[in-house]
């Protein structure tokens, strides 16, 4: 939940010009750094051309970027508590202005949304209007008559100091700090923001470490129990965790613009505007290397090279893969299986073609029931597909049958092991295996049968951790497999 708060000092009775920096201010986030973005996962080959066009300056850098990357004005993470404010102001009849170092195309977008603005103050391909040339450009627009500004960071301390009323939202602390250090008063403080330790753990995603707990199996299912193997299997899963992470934080920062047109989607810490785009690079960044550290100085190479490939494989996915219909569901169905791998290779186990039979089919159904699920709820809200996962609405039928089929499948290939060697040299009493099926077959059913009535929520691997029914049919195959096995 975002802290939404108005501090005051005095009463507003100003009837000045009031200028409102864009970046960090009446957008939580910057715009300039979610365009590239924006580019980098639509245009990723015209993005390779980001150096060359800031050879020629920061402004004309700005403005290639702008041209090529439009970002949505009416999803944009703004300030609520400064964009009331300023409606407010508005609705007296003072003049506002919208002061940027932003490129001119996107802040005209911005300021033709808001209808707020008299006047829109930006970089224009030629003029980087930041810091001290921004506020020449005030002075040399309102004069002697001055102007109040509200700025959010280091930038914008020039034409705090200048300002007549100097305001912030959401600022930063060393901004905060300056201010103090050179006496300004700040009149108004506008926060709108979630707490960042809070916005770090969702951005981290601890729930979805749950799939990760999949590198136990191979050591469990073969009934290695030692501790030296429970070890190993542990170490791998903090070191997976810790690398899946860093990847669902790439993937966010790609997907920001579509995240923000998502019903829940768009509450996304970068989505929202609550962590910015720098800090998410900075924390995959030292996940990624944590994770790479662990596994070469405690795992065996083999773990390193699974883990590596299911890195590679999602960021193929994140910039490009997850965008063609079925081979999005594949590749994340043999994720699940490169955990499986890894974590076989970390406890020096062999995975059965069994398992492996086994996993391809149920992960590619519950792959197939995401996707599906998607569609559902898009259909039940009347929108249109707009995440550009390269599937439409005709195609829900479809997915449906292939889900339910993999689903099925993965059912028989248990049945199958039942009554191979394999499972009568682990199980004193392997026929009693056949008690985990029905549960199985009826576990399945449900989760598809509550994707088709859009009640599942779009992650099957949330919907089981907190899904009581789940839950119970979890303990009740523990249960047999361990009576099958005394």
């Amino acid at each position: 939940m975002s802290q939404s708060t108005v501090q005051e000092i005095a009463p507003e009775v100003s009837r000045r010009p009031l200028c409102v920096d864009l970046d960090g201010t009446l957008v939580k986030s910057d715009t300039l750094v979610d365009s590239l973005l924006l580019l980098l996962r639509t245009q990723p080959r015209a993005a390779l051309q980001a150096p060359l066009w800031l050879l020629r300056g920061k402004a004309a850098f700005k403005a290639e970027v702008s041209a090529r990357a439009a970002l949505d004005e009416r999803h944009l993470p703004y300030n609520r508590v400064l964009l009331d404010y300023l409606i407010a102001q508005h609705a007296s009849g003072r003049k506002l202005y919208l002061a940027t170092g932003a490129d001119q195309r996107v802040a005209q977008r911005i300021a033709d949304h808001l209808g707020l603005f008299e006047e829109v103050l930006a970089s224009d391909g030629s003029v980087n209007r930041t810091g001290g040339r921004k506020l020449e450009g005030l002075r040399q627009a309102f004069g002697e008559e001055g102007y109040d500004y509200i700025g959010n960071a280091g930038p914008d301390m020039p034409l705090l100091e200048h300002a007549e009323a100097a305001m912030i939202a959401n600022p930063a602390p060393a901004l905060r700090a300056r201010l103090r250090a050179r006496g300004v008063t700040v009149r108004q403080v506008f926060r709108d923001r979630a707490r960042s330790g809070k916005s770090i753990v969702r951005a981290i995603r601890l729930h979805q470490w749950a799939k990760n707990v999949l590198v136990f199996l191979p050591v469990l299912l073969a009934h290695h129990l030692g501790a030296r193997g429970l070890l190993q299997a542990g170490i791998a899963f903090a070191s997976f965790s810790l690398c899946a992470s860093s990847t669902y934080i790439f993937n966010d920062l790609l997907d920001m613009e579509a995240d923000r047109k998502h019903p829940h989607k768009r509450l996304r810490p970068f989505a929202a505007g609550d962590l910015s785009a720098a800090a998410g690079a900075s924390i995959s960044a030292v996940f990624l290397g944590g994770s790479l550290a662990m596994a070469a100085a405690w795992l065996p190479g083999k773990f390193l090279m699974w883990m590596l490939l299911y890195l590679g494989a999602t960021l193929s996915y994140s910039l490009y893969l997850k965008r063609v219909a079925l081979v999005d569901v594949i590749l994340l169905a043999g994720l699940y299986t490169v955990r499986l791998l890894a974590g076989a290779a970390a406890t020096t186990v062999t995975i059965t073609p069994w398992l492996a039979a086994f996993s391809l089919f149920l992960f590619l159904s519950l792959a197939m029931v995401k996707r599906f699920s998607e569609l559902q709820n898009t259909r039940e809200r009347g929108q249109a597909p707009a995440n550009g996962r390269g599937y439409l609405l005709e195609d829900l039928e479809q997915l449906r049958s292939f889900g339910t089929a993999c689903a099925y499948a993965a059912v028989v290939v248990f049945s199958f092991y039942i009554g191979d060697q394999g499972a009568a040299h682990l199980y004193r009493h392997p026929l009693r295996l056949w008690l985990i099926t029905p549960l199985m077959i009826y576990w399945l059913s449900r989760v598809w049968l509550l994707a088709a009535r859009g009640e599942l929520n779009e992650d099957p691997v949330i919907f089981a951790m907190t899904d009581r029914v789940s839950l119970l049919i979890g303990v009740l195959v523990a249960a047999v497999a361990a009576a099958a096995a005394l």
